[in-house]
């Protein structure tokens, strides 16, 4: 929905160092977030489940195993809805919760009824409340304590803003606990090889995030039109200066524009079968040119894929270009491979030339080409 601003907030901010909610911050961001809520659309995308759980079902420290984590997750997501539905009961709003799992996004059926449980939640005006199923979940660290989860949220209702609270004031140059020297980065208008290898680890013991899963949430949501915020909330106040464009922190700008459904799931949800290879002159064609892919640009195939799957397309440098939905079996391509199109329809019957169409294909580096973007 346009408008709509998504708030993630990770475990650090909600929890004690030792484990149970700290209802006082859970207070001070209900506040923050009721704010917002009266200007416009709020999604709240929230982490501290396990950490929230563990505590009260006895544990001493942060368990390890994932049964373990399950447990403390199904304990403290129940005591975590309860803090939100009363902090923000004393502003009037009410909450609903919804928990995903990373196969919800994959599945197009599933991740549309979560879609339209938010928007009519939003139209009804309650809060969605969304963390991860970490109860059924077989890899807790996949959501990157949710930063990733809140990235294809905020892409999958359209977001106008994300705004990714964190315990530090956005990002530095360097670690500014180590280096004094170590300077603020206000604006980040593109993510590169420097951006990524300043991103620094988790300094936190309850929650599972670093600057790095922020840095790539903010890549994904970025990709998918949506600007993103990463910096701290801890005054009141804070929450709108974010939204305002002049918060305590670090600002993710994109030119793009939002991605239609069909190129989300294709870019960031779908699973690859397979991958290629390609020379330079067909990654040109597909991520500047806007242009299919054509057997004579294939070098490698790589797995066992069939027509209507998705792959992976790669540079020569193993880079990758981007997915698509591919219309050759693997070993159609095989023997396809670096031939032009005249040779193939001689040799192989396909049903369609093109080893991916334009159409089918989602560039995810560098620039995206015309046919990526909403009309």
């Amino acid at each position: 929905m346009e408008h709509t601003i998504v708030v993630k907030i990770g475990s650090s901010s909600l929890t004690s160092d030792e484990g149970g909610i700290n209802r006082s911050r859970i207070a001070f961001f209900a506040s923050e977030i009721a704010g917002l809520y009266r200007q416009g659309p709020v999604i709240l995308v929230t982490s501290g489940a396990v950490a929230a759980g563990f505590r009260e079902m006895g544990y001493s420290t942060r368990p390890k195993s994932l049964h373990e984590k399950q447990a403390s997750a199904s304990v403290g997501q129940a005591l975590l809805m309860q803090a939100y539905h009363e902090a923000f009961a004393a502003h009037g709003i009410g909450v609903g919760q919804i928990l995903l799992t990373r196969s919800d996004f994959a599945n197009r059926k599933r991740i549309h009824n979560a879609q339209m449980t938010m928007e009519e939640l939003l139209k009804r005006r309650y809060l969605p409340v969304i963390n991860e199923n970490d109860t059924v979940s077989v890899d807790e660290l996949k959501f990157g304590d949710n930063d990733m989860l809140s990235a294809l949220v905020a892409n999958l209702m359209r977001a106008s803003r994300l705004i990714i609270i964190t315990d530090t004031d956005g990002l530095y140059t360097d670690d500014p606990r180590k280096n004094a020297d170590a300077r603020r980065i206000d604006r980040v208008t593109e993510i590169g090889e420097e951006i990524s290898r300043i991103a620094g680890g988790s300094g936190s013991s309850v929650g599972t995030g670093g600057m790095r899963s922020k840095i790539e949430a903010a890549r994904i949501a970025m990709r998918g039109g949506v600007p993103v915020f990463v910096g701290r909330v801890a005054e009141p106040g804070d929450l709108q200066l974010a939204v305002d464009g002049v918060g305590k922190g670090t600002y993710f700008e994109t030119s793009e524009h939002n991605l239609p459904m069909k190129k989300q799931w294709l870019g960031f949800h779908s699973q690859p079968q397979g991958r290629i290879v390609v020379d330079r002159g067909a990654v040109q064609a597909l991520v500047v040119g806007g242009k299919s892919l054509l057997p004579a640009g294939v070098t490698e195939v790589h797995g066992d894929f069939h027509p209507g799957d998705v792959i992976e397309v790669v540079d020569e440098a193993l880079s990758l270009v981007g997915r698509g939905v591919v219309n050759y079996a693997a070993w159609q391509l095989t023997a396809a491979a670096g031939l032009s199109s005249d040779e193939v329809q001689k040799r192989i019957e396909v049903a369609r030339i093109e080893v991916i169409h334009r159409d089918e294909w989602i560039t995810l580096a560098g620039p995206a080409p015309a046919n990526d973007r909403a009309q």
